[in-house]
């Protein structure tokens, strides 16, 4: 027997920016949104038969059309709407938004913010996934170093190893971070910002003895703060530093040049969640 599994279908990469214009001034919203829908597609794969199928062009309108009367608030809660409206058609089981937030920011003019000018900012990309009426956010590619309270010492060492222990290094990253709530009523732009806070100030102010360990210390302690929130997942990767031999130079390096690397570099990902009992 051969038959159909698991699919889902929908509309990638819709770009979008809303200018919200007020008395104190404009606030852009840029915006790339990608839709998907499960549910009973079956005859589409397999008979040819686009009765059920939602044209994904009309996904795309219907993403637009949203953005008028539904992005006035957090992200999160334009995915809310999008997801729901989607799941009104019966042949729909789940549908899922994702969102990246693309941030801008007003131009400094003499100290004030203007009204009417952003800057392409470099707070990182935030993300909200909805899939039905569960939400998630993110934070992405925010980069960020340590120039020291980093080390890796202790590891397996064999006739391929010629990494040296180090009980000082400089450790930068492009952190992911997803983190899963467990309610949708909630403030999404407040949690999106209290917990970015709080994963920046841990990030900042502990001691890693590899990056392993810095991932467990800083989802523990979104965990621990922000009771709202019922999983964090993280993914980050070693971008590299490697100091410079002044030597032929005549020159001693005590830890201040370095190379920065990008490629190849160490993946590290992993998952925190609250336990059951």
């Amino acid at each position: 027997m051969i038959e159909l599994g698991a699919n889902r279908y929908g509309k990638a990469a819709i770009r979008l920016v809303r200018v919200a214009r007020g008395a104190d001034g404009d606030r852009l919203r840029d915006l790339t949104v990608a839709i998907a829908l499960e549910g009973a597609f079956e005859a589409a794969h397999t008979d040819g038969d686009n009765t059920l199928v939602i044209a994904t062009d009309t996904m795309k309108n219907t993403a637009y059309a949203f953005a008028k009367d539904h992005l006035d608030g957090p992200i999160e809660a334009y995915g809310q709407a999008l997801a729901a409206h989607f799941l009104e058609a019966p042949q729909v089981d789940v549908a899922t938004v994702n969102i990246r937030a693309h941030h801008w920011s007003a131009i400094d003019v003499a100290g004030t913010p203007a009204s009417d000018a952003f800057v392409r900012g470099g707070e990182g990309t935030r993300l909200a996934t909805v899939t039905a009426r569960r939400g998630a956010t993110a934070i992405e590619a925010l980069v960020v170093m340590k120039t020291t309270r980093s080390a890796f010492s202790g590891f397996p060492r064999d006739g391929y190893t010629t990494l040296p222990e180090t009980d000082d290094r400089l450790m930068a990253t492009r952190i992911t971070a997803v983190w899963r709530y467990g309610s949708s009523g909630l403030d999404f732009d407040a949690e999106f910002e209290a917990v970015r806070a709080t994963l920046l100030e841990v990030f900042a102010d502990h001691d890693s003895p590899s990056v392993q360990t810095s991932i467990w210390i800083m989802a523990r302690a979104i965990l621990e703060r922000h009771e709202e929130v019922e999983e964090v997942r993280m993914v980050l990767p070693n971008l590299h530093h490697w100091l410079v031999d002044l030597a032929p130079f005549g020159l001693v390096n005590d830890r201040e040049i370095y190379t920065p690397t990008s490629e190849p570099h160490g993946l590290i990902e992993a998952t925190v969640r609250r336990g059951e009992g």
